[in-house]
Order: structure tokens, then C-alpha cells, then sequence
């Protein structure tokens, strides 16, 4: 690795951690479960959970399985339904071999989640394994039409006995089951969505392919041993799991790292001829960017884009693809309208539209931006309404999907990743690397115009991870989980238990973050389990690309002002509760609720900013501590604890203080 990679790639895992892009990476906060490592040598037998498996669950792929991946999922789960590719590539490249169970963890903080899991059990109770997967589809297909109507069209679609289905959701006759898959996957630590238990071993998230390879082949090698000493296939999940846990280790999660992409390594990312693009087709530099109009961090890049246009001229192009994420959404609706621009010669000037107002991206706003910039409206509405570039705009995604840019904005200059809104530098790093290698190989013959074709022929097209000595030194260092933060505990922080209690749990949370949600039922049985003991006190970090997160911290503040704790927590658990209904007209409906709050008060605070100082005090504390946090994070005695844990971890970090403090 040359020294300006490693430079770049140190500023690149910064900005992993600093959270510079939308996606995986920007919105996952320290996870409860880490993606799985390279494989094991075979003689270290690797940690496994016993998951039951029965055929009470929906299951598809081999029916004599090597391997049986475990799936913990949520229909209405943008990161779910993003996995779902990979474990269809699983299925075609293990044919014969894997086997994939679904169970249910719909979560809290999605509304329709559990009436869509009831839906596709009832599928399942209809007709087996064969319509619960057409059911599946479906609804991870239209994740943002999971109401009841769609259910039942959905089921009609699918040739099932309306009668029956209807009487199977009014009768909630899959409750129980789904609770009992709930309740199974809080006990093994997997709180989030998605999780899966492959052969009883744990991986965490939306991975990519790669990493489910990693530990399939490596249970492919064991599952091969175990039946070459004569263990029957049938047999062989049951065998391997027998004596795995039943129940998550406190804090099992820290144990992993993240694999670090290679940064050295040339992807096979194609240019098509219909590609928007900025600068000429034979450019010695070509910079492939994955975006997203209603990201905010693909917006706070454009103008180091500018910048590169400037400073380069006809040496770079700027190619546009897009990836409109589904935590953001009119992003897809938007990406469509930039292309029903490009067909009219006018993607540029519509982009920019786009980006300049990207809290404005309804129809009739899309519809303003081109009437403003003279497109033909009837052509435009048109393609719209057709949908016709949502098959080009899938083509994107799964493209960025495969190369392991799921996250925006992504980059590839001459091939070569970068992610995140990075500043200038960090790009010209690259440029300028890439730029030599383009004039050597002009020098020695190669056209301009065929310069990236030939940069890019025997690139990668899956992620390449650093292994062994180059990923221990490109790794940065475990946090010190013995540190002590100096945070100081302000006097009118909304907090629960006594000011004198033993232990002090801050926790900077996001009343936007679905892990923050999340982890609101630990805390409580840290309350019950503890009372006077803990103090739990909440400290405010909205995140920026959660749009609402800042008012709704700023509300929060109001309604303890004016009501105190108890008005303070109840509101808060209304806000946690409805996280995907936070505007101002929420944030004063959710008031009224609690009662004994002046509504015109806390409409004129939010208004004027009256508690926006508080809030970014709150976060300027943490910069001043010098730590690097997601959501949630808590610092226990100031000590560091992040993410979504189950109540086992905070109960084993508190146990110790109170050990340390006799």
C-alpha cells in the first residue's frame, strides 16, 4: 500500500465513523451484533446460538441442508428488504446446499410491520411455503403499501381464500407465534433487523455477499467432515447447534471488527451510453458517483464536485447513477424525474433543482422544477406515470448493491471506491494517482477514449476486503472500554432516578433513530431492576440527515419546561413511539396528548429556536470529550457503551461499577 492510500484510507475509516454518508454506514449506530469475520481456522469450533427449527416455519432452498441460515427479519425494514438480493444470489451460488427460515421480528417503531408478518403467516397457513414466499415478495416489494387493503389485494393476487385470510388477520391467529419469534430473537441478542444465525453463528445487518460467504464456505468445510464421519445430512443442523447458547453473553457483541475495504482495489463499474455525465467521454479520469437527491450528505458533496470540474476540466467526468435509498421517501420518485429531464437534455440543471430543495420532492414539487426549467410536461408526466425508468433505476441499485455501495454517495475513480461526502482533498488523492497511471498508459498507445475501458476490464465486481497483516494495520484501535469520559451532567437534564444515585447513565440519543427506539425497553428494566440505584439521564444528539430529530429534541425540552420530568418522559415515550410522525403538527398533537402543555408556548418555541442552543450543547459536549458516537450511546460513569444493546449488557456494565464503588 503506497503512503497516500494508506493517508486515504485512514481519512476514509474517519469518515465511517464521523457518519458522511446516508445508508449503512450513516445510519447504524454501534451495532448490538457485529457482521461475521473471515473464517476460522477448522480446529477453533466457533461460538453458535441453538435457534430451533421447525416445520412451523416458512423455510426455503435445500431440503437436506449443509447449511441453515436462521433469518430474523421485518417487512417493513428498509435494510431487510435491501438484503434480499443477496440471499437470493445465496440461494442460486449454494443450490442444493443452503436452506434459509424465516422468523419474525417485526419492530416496534414500524407501524405495519406486524400486521404484514400476520399477512404472510396467514399465506403460509393457506399454503404452505410456496405462497408464503409469493406473499413475502410482495410485500417487500411495496414496503410502503403495507395497510390492510393492500394486504388483502395482495392476497387476491395470489389465489388465496380472501374469507379465510380476512377471518386469520381479525382473529390475529398468528399473535402468538410471531411474539414467540419476537421474544426468541430479544434473548439471542438479535434486536435489530436484519439478523441471521447461519448454522447457529451470528451475522448482524444487510451484508453483502461476501460475508455470508465467509462463514458459509467455512460451515460448508465442517458440515463436509461431519458427514464424511457419518453424520446424516438431516441431522447435521441439529449436531452442530446442540450445545450452543441459548441466551445472548452480556456485551457477546463487541467482539468482531468491521471488515476495511481494500482501497487499493479497481471495481468493473460500466458506463452506459445513456449515463448523465459532466466533462467528455475521453477523459483520463472517470469518477462513477451513486446518489441520491434526497440525501443530505450527497448534497453536501456537489460543491467538492464542482470543484473537481474546475480544477481538472476535460481531464475528469463526473458520471451520475442513482440510488435512491428507502429510508428517504420520494428519493426513487425524484431519481425518475431527473431521468424524464435527461431525456428532455436537461438532467444537470434539474439535478441541481433537486438538490437545492430537498425537503420539497413531492410530485407536485417535481412537477414545479420542470415546468420552471420548460420541459414538456406531457412527456414528463407521462414518464412518470408510467414508471418507464424504474427498471434503469433498479439496474443502478443492484449494481451499487454489488459492489458493496449501499450506502450514498459512493464513488469509483478509475474504478477505485470511495464513500462518503469527503472534502476535496481526499478526492484529489485519487485524481492524481489515477491521472499518472492514465498518462503511462496513453504514452504506451492506449487512445484516450479507451483509457477507463481498459483501467477497468479485470476489475472487481463483489467487495474486496484487506486480509490478515494489511487489515490489523489499516484497523483502528479498539475503543479503551475502561476510559472515563469527562461529561458533566448539566442541572436541567431531563433524567430519572436520584441526582445522588451511584450510577449515572448518559445516554445521547435521537428521538428520529430507530435504535434509539429500540433500546427504550433495557433502559426500562434497568429502572425496575435498579430504581433509585441508576440515574438515567437523557442528553439530546439528533443526527443531520434525520430530518425531524432536531425539532422533536427541541420540543422535548419545551414540554419538560413546561410540565417537568414526568410530562418530559411521557412525551418522550410518545415521540419514540411514533418516529416516522415527527413534524411540528406531530410534535404539537403528541403534546396535547400528554396534557398540560400550552400548545401556543411550545408552537412559538419551536418557531423562534428557543431550545436549539440546549440541544447543540448537548452535542458540543461530546466533540469536547473527544469521543466518536453513533446512536444510542451512554456513558456509564463515563464509560462507553454503544448501541442498541440488550438489558444483559447494561446490567453487566452497572454491576461493575457498583462492584467498584463499595
Amino acid at each position: 500500500m503506497t503512503r497516500r492510500s494508506a493517508l486515504l484510507l485512514g481519512s476514509l475509516l474517519l469518515a465511517i465513523a464521523a457518519g458522511v454518508g446516508c445508508g449503512d454506514a450513516a445510519d447504524a449506530p454501534a451495532p448490538a451484533a457485529p457482521p461475521a469475520a473471515a473464517p476460522v481456522a477448522q480446529a477453533a469450533e466457533p461460538e453458535r446460538y441453538r435457534i430451533p427449527v421447525t416445520p412451523a416455519e416458512p423455510a426455503r432452498g435445500a431440503e437436506k441442508p449443509l447449511v441453515t441460515i436462521v433469518e430474523f427479519s421485518d417487512f417493513q425494514c428498509p435494510f431487510c428488504s435491501r438484503v434480499e438480493p443477496t440471499l437470493e444470489a445465496v440461494l442460486k451460488e449454494y443450490d442444493g446446499k443452503v436452506r434459509i427460515v424465516w422468523r419474525n421480528s417485526p419492530l416496534p417503531m414500524h407501524p405495519n410491520a406486524i400486521p404484514a408478518a400476520e399477512a404472510a403467516m396467514a399465506a403460509f397457513a393457506q399454503g404452505g411455503d410456496e405462497k408464503f414466499w409469493a406473499m413475502h415478495g410482495k410485500l417487500f416489494a411495496n414496503q410502503q403499501a403495507l395497510g390492510r387493503p393492500d394486504l388483502e389485494r395482495y392476497a387476491g393476487e395470489l389465489g388465496l381464500d380472501l374469507d379465510s385470510f380476512k377471518q386469520a388477520l381479525d382473529q390475529r391467529s398468528a399473535q402468538k407465534q410471531i411474539a414467540a419469534d419476537q421474544a426468541l430473537a430479544q434473548r439471542m441478542g438479535a434486536s435489530g433487523t436484519p439478523a441471521f444465525f447461519v448454522n447457529g453463528r451470528l451475522l448482524s445487518g444487510a451484508q453483502p455477499l461476501p460475508a455470508f460467504k465467509a462463514v458459509i464456505d467455512d460451515e460448508l468445510a465442517r458440515a463436509e467432515k461431519l458427514t464424511a464421519s457419518g453424520t446424516s445430512p438431516g441431522d447435521l443442523y441439529a449436531t452442530l447447534t446442540k450445545n450452543g447458547l441459548e441466551a445472548a453473553k452480556p456485551q457477546a457483541a463487541a467482539a468482531a471488527p468491521q471488515p476495511i475495504p481494500d482501497p487499493n482495489a479497481v471495481y468493473k463499474v460500466p458506463v452506459v451510453d445513456k449515463a448523465a455525465q459532466q466533462g467528455p467521454s475521453d477523459a483520463l479520469v472517470t469518477i462513477v458517483e451513486f446518489s441520491d437527491f434526497q440525501c443530505p450528505f450527497c448534497s453536501k458533496v456537489n460543491p467538492t464536485l464542482a470543484q473537481i470540474a474546475q480544477t481538472y476540466g476535460k481531464d475528469v467526468r463526473i458520471v451520475y447513477r442513482n440510488n435512491p435509498l428507502a429510508m428517504h421517501d420520494h428519493a426513487a420518485l425524484a431519481a425518475e424525474a431527473a431521468l424524464a429531464a435527461r431525456d428532455q437534455g436537461k438532467f444537470w440543471e434539474y439535478h441541481d433543482r433537486l438538490f437545492a430543495n430537498q425537503q420539497a420532492l413531492a410530485r407536485e414539487n417535481l412537477e414545479q422544477y420542470a415546468k420552471e426549467l420548460g420541459l414538456d410536461m406531457a412527456k414528463f408526466k407521462a414518464a412518470l406515470d408510467k414508471g418507464e425508468h424504474k427498471d434503469e433505476i433498479a439496474a443502478d441499485q443492484q449494481l451499487a448493491r454489488s459492489l458493496g455501495a449501499s450506502g450514498t454517495p459512493s464513488f469509483f475513480i478509475n474504478g477505485r471506491s470511495v464513500r462518503g461526502a469527503r472534502p476535496f482533498d481526499a478526492f484529489k488523492t485519487l485524481i492524481d494517482e489515477e491521472l499518472q497511471k492514465a498518462r503511462d498508459l496513453v504514452a504506451k498507445g492506449t487512445p484516450r477514449k479507451q483509457v477507463y475501458e481498459k483501467i477497468i476490464e479485470n476489475g472487481a465486481t463483489a467487495p474486496k476486503f484487506l486480509e490478515g497483516a494489511a487489515a490489523a494495520a489499516a484497523a483502528p484501535p479498539p475503543p479503551d472500554p475502561n476510559k472515563i469520559y469527562a461529561i458533566t451532567v448539566p442541572a436541567d437534564a431531563p433524567a430519572r432516578g436520584r441526582a445522588d444515585a451511584r450510577v449515572v447513565i448518559q445516554e445521547f440519543a435521537d428521538f428520529q433513530c430507530p435504535y434509539c427506539g429500540r433500546v427504550s425497553p433495557a433502559l426500562e428494566q434497568v429502572n425496575q431492576a435498579y430504581g433509585d440505584t441508576v440515574r438515567v439521564v437523557w442528553r439530546n444528539y439528533p443526527l443531520p440527515f434525520h430530518a425531524n430529530a432536531q425539532k422533536a429534541a427541541e420540543a422535548a425540552l419545551e414540554v419538560q419546561a413546561q410540565g417537568g420530568g414526568e410530562k418530559f418522559w411521557a412525551y418522550h415515550d410518545l415521540l419514540l413511539k411514533n418516529q416516522q410522525a415527527l413534524t411540528q403538527a406531530d410534535l404539537l398533537r403528541y403534546a396535547e396528548q400528554v396534557g398540560g402543555v400550552d400548545a401556543a408556548k411550545l408552537k412559538t418555541a419551536l418557531d423562534t429556536d428557543k431550545h436549539k442552543a440546549r440541544v447543540q450543547a448537548d452535542v458540543e459536549a461530546i466533540r469536547a470529550a473527544g469521543a466518536q458516537i453513533g446512536t444510542p450511546s451512554f456513558f456509564i460513569n463515563g464509560k462507553l457503551l454503544q448501541g442498541a444493546l440488550p438489558f444483559e449488557s447494561f446490567k453487566a456494565a452497572i454491576d461493575k461499577e457498583l462492584a467498584e464503588a463499595k
